[in-house]
């Protein structure tokens, strides 16, 4: 049995507790395929909650990206999966622009950058299917739902 815990840090002011974030975690990892990905035992993914300089100096420094970005997933070793760095600001400013509340769209990128360090990506139109998919029924999972045509 694979079990999932979650350390999650607020390096910024957001609206969220850091257990909706393990929460949503926790309950993602109870669907087949990324259980499938997990190790076995207790593993463990840490989310850092952040700013956009920050995401911006990330992506600069591991990702070679000249910019911001809403979340960033670094691969771990063992039974640590990995990191994933959240702008709070691309929260807020995705949540308004999309239509739903920041926790959605927080759940979302958590979902989308642990699915990440398990190897989705969506680099091509069927990949992108696919982590939809996941994201979705992980989403499900917590009773969250994203606006229309958000993914």
């Amino acid at each position: 049995m694979t079990v999932l815990e979650a350390e999650v840090v607020k390096a910024v002011r957001a609206g969220v507790a850091p257990a909706f974030v393990r929460r949503v975690l926790v309950r993602a990892a109870n669907v087949l395929e990324i259980a499938a990905r997990l190790p076995e035992g207790v593993c463990t993914v840490a989310v850092r909650i952040t700013g956009d300089d920050e995401m911006k100096r990330l992506n600069r420094t591991y990702a070679g990206g000249a910019h911001a970005t809403d979340v960033l997933s670094f691969t771990g070793t063992g039974s640590h999966v990995g990191d994933i760095a959240i702008s709070w600001p691309a929260v807020t400013r995705q949540a308004a622009e999309h239509g739903h509340d920041e926790k959605a769209e927080l759940a979302l990128l958590a979902v989308h950058g642990l699915l990440h360090l398990l190897g989705w990506d969506h680099a091509k139109a069927a990949e992108r299917r696919e982590m939809n998919r996941l994201t979705v029924a992980a989403l499900e999972r917590s009773g969250i739902k994203l606006a229309p045509n958000r993914l």
